[in-house]
């Protein structure tokens, strides 16, 4: 009866529950996010999906094999909230087939694994119903939290292939240079001029590049703009060294004493936060080298306000934008903080280290001494330098529009909530930051050394999605690591490199007295000298064996620590549950037997 209900179960169960879910896992690893269920509820064009997987390969490489369950578990989890609007194919590419074939047309990445040349296939390439193509061309576990998001924007812009656009306003000479040349490779790029009185209706994201000294028109422009639900990218700064102020024949000083900072104020306390004025921010952790005269010499010096950040500690993880980013190279940036009581979220996306410093812009400039910087730093905190606003917000106009009496299309407070990403530096737009460019046979080849510009596609390409695309959140690490494991293992690693370190320093020691015994020697004493020699060196050989031994023993320690957690959590798994069964078993059965006498 027991085996005849189990089967039952199992049968019914597989038949009426197989829509059901129950995710457990920290995180909620396994649940789409509101974003995704809505992308592929509304698709209305049918999709072909292309799951490219060489599954004898994977089911080779551990590791590989539990991503690729995932993958195909979530591709498949799609694929039935679509239902008949997502076709899903799982293909395994067999070598010198049809199916390579068309993995390869498609541009999935081939990865070769032996000596022997064997190809590894792990991609995507999803169709429409006009046939363009978006495609992954291979899943890298790197990416693993973002996954939810790569496969959701891949069926997002299959669903809506018109090329976004991206107005650009600015004060600075961009159209130039390399970072509009990439953006243009994936969006169609507009100029738009600084005094518009409206933002035109098919600009997708506003790129804002230094404001400054713009009419009370052109503000307004992109008040309303921004109400609309339109999104925005803002490069502001409190010192931009790319600005060239206006020259003045009559008067040669006048470009040199201008001003070099943003003005945006009066949008930024709209949209809750400020740009700390006449102060750049400089950390001496991140502080590149630059070479500067020291009277007739050139001397190299650490300078504090220009940054290479290249570590994720800087970077918001959890963040499509910078969870991935190598390393960034900023000028003189500034400080972003939360101001007044605008119920708009600020989600820092860039932050200096713990030991940054506040640095007063008349310490910059032609007539400043760049070496000073680095003698009078004083660490004071940490400092954002690039953040995401998020929420609701009223205009910046609550009297209407300036220029106009008639504020029927007057947007007093935004429908939807607005999503901003605000740069507290224009130089990292400029090539000499993070690109070194070169003209080859007439074409411009782009070398970058920082990953500026994937900072600012990342960040247009996010912004440029809908609402639901945007609110796809991290889904975390889907590797679980042995924690208590690896503790035991960074715990014996330092017990063995401080034993390594030991036997170095007492080798080092016995080569000096052997040296020193060599530089005294005399022919009197010849025989007697090459004896201590002898002696000394038999000794250290005797302690060598000796230290080798404890660090195998070490090494020894380690190995079975590790297998005595191994035999503890096997018991715990394999026998602990199981003997807990049967113990409540017998206390059943002995309360039972109770109660029947």
């Amino acid at each position: 009866m027991a085996i005849a209900l189990l089967l039952a179960i199992n049968i019914i169960s597989d038949v009426t529950l197989k829509s059901m879910r129950l995710d457990l896992t920290d995180s909620q690893l396994y649940t789409l996010s509101d974003g995704t269920k809505n992308i592929l509820k509304n698709i209305d064009e049918p999709i072909t999906l292309r799951f490219y997987l060489s599954q004898k390969i994977a089911t080779s490489l551990p590791s590989i094999n539990t991503y690729a369950v995932r993958v195909r578990e979530l591709l498949e989890e799609y694929q039935r909230i679509a239902a008949d609007n997502l076709k899903l194919m799982i293909i395994d590419p067999e070598p010198f087939s049809e199916a390579e074939d068309s993995a390869e047309a498609y541009g999935i990445q081939g990865i070769p694994v032996d000596d022997n040349n064997t190809i590894f296939y792990f991609g995507l390439a999803g169709t429409n119903s006009t046939d363009e193509e978006e495609i992954i061309a291979f899943f890298s576990p790197n990416r693993a939290e973002f996954l939810e998001y790569d496969l959701t924007k891949l069926i997002y812009q299959l669903s809506n292939p018109k090329q976004k656009v991206v107005g650009i306003m600015s004060t600075l000479p961009v159209q130039d240079w390399m970072i509009v040349e990439q953006i243009r490779q994936l969006f169609q790029v507009q100029t738009i001029e600084i005094d518009v009185e409206t933002i035109p209706e098919e600009i997708d994201v506003l790129m804002l590049i230094h404001p400054k000294e713009f009419s009370e028109t052109t503000l307004y422009a992109i008040d309303q703009f921004v109400l609309k639900g339109k999104r925005a990218i803002v490069f502001a700064d409190p010192y931009s060294e790319v600005y060239e102020p206006p020259t003045d024949p009559q008067n040669p000083l006048a470009a040199m004493q201008a001003t070099r900072n943003s003005e945006l104020s009066q949008l930024f306390d709209a949209w809750g936060l400020e740009l700390v004025s006449n102060k750049v921010i400089g950390d001496l952790r991140t502080a590149q080298k630059v070479q500067v005269r020291n009277g007739s010499r050139a001397v190299i010096i650490n300078y504090p306000v220009w940054m290479d950040l290249d570590n994720a500690q800087y970077f918001n993880q959890t963040d499509i934008v910078t969870g991935k980013l190598g390393n960034i190279v900023l000028a003189t940036p500034g400080a972003l903080v939360e101001k007044g009581d605008v119920s708009t979220e600020f989600i820092p996306l860039i932050e200096t280290g713990e030991k940054a410093m506040q640095i007063d812009i008349t310490k910059l400039g032609m007539f400043s001494a760049p070496e000073d910087l680095a003698r009078d730093f004083k660490p004071e905190g940490k400092f954002t330098l690039a953040a995401r606003i998020t929420g609701k917000v009223k205009t910046a106009f609550p009297d209407g529009n300036p220029n106009s009496e008639d504020n029927t299309q007057h947007i007093i407070e935004s429908t939807v909530p607005i999503n901003l990403i605000i740069v507290a530096d224009t130089d990292i737009l400029e090539d000499k930051f993070w690109v070194s460019v070169q003209n080859i046979l007439g074409q411009r080849l782009a070398m970058p050394h920082a990953e500026n510009g994937t900072f600012i596609t990342n960040a247009l390409d996010n912004l440029a999605g809908s609402n639901d695309l945007i609110s796809v959140r991290n889904r975390g690490n889907f590797a679980r690591p042995f924690t208590r494991v690896q503790a035991i293992q960074q715990e014996a690693e330092q017990r063995f490199r401080e034993k390594e370190k030991e036997l170095q320093a007492r080798l080092e020691q016995t080569e000096q007295k052997i040296s020193s015994l060599q530089n005294k020697k005399q022919d009197s004493n010849d025989l007697m000298l090459n004896i201590a020699q002898q002696q000394e060196i038999a000794s250290f050989r005797g302690e060598k064996i000796k230290i080798r031994k404890e660090l195998r023993n070490v090494q020894h320690e380690l190995q079975k620590d590790i297998e005595r957690l191994e035999m503890q959590m096997k018991f715990i798994n394999i026998g602990l549950m199981p003997l807990l069964i049967v113990f409540l078993g017998i206390l059943l059965s002995i309360f039972g037997r109770r109660r029947l006498t």
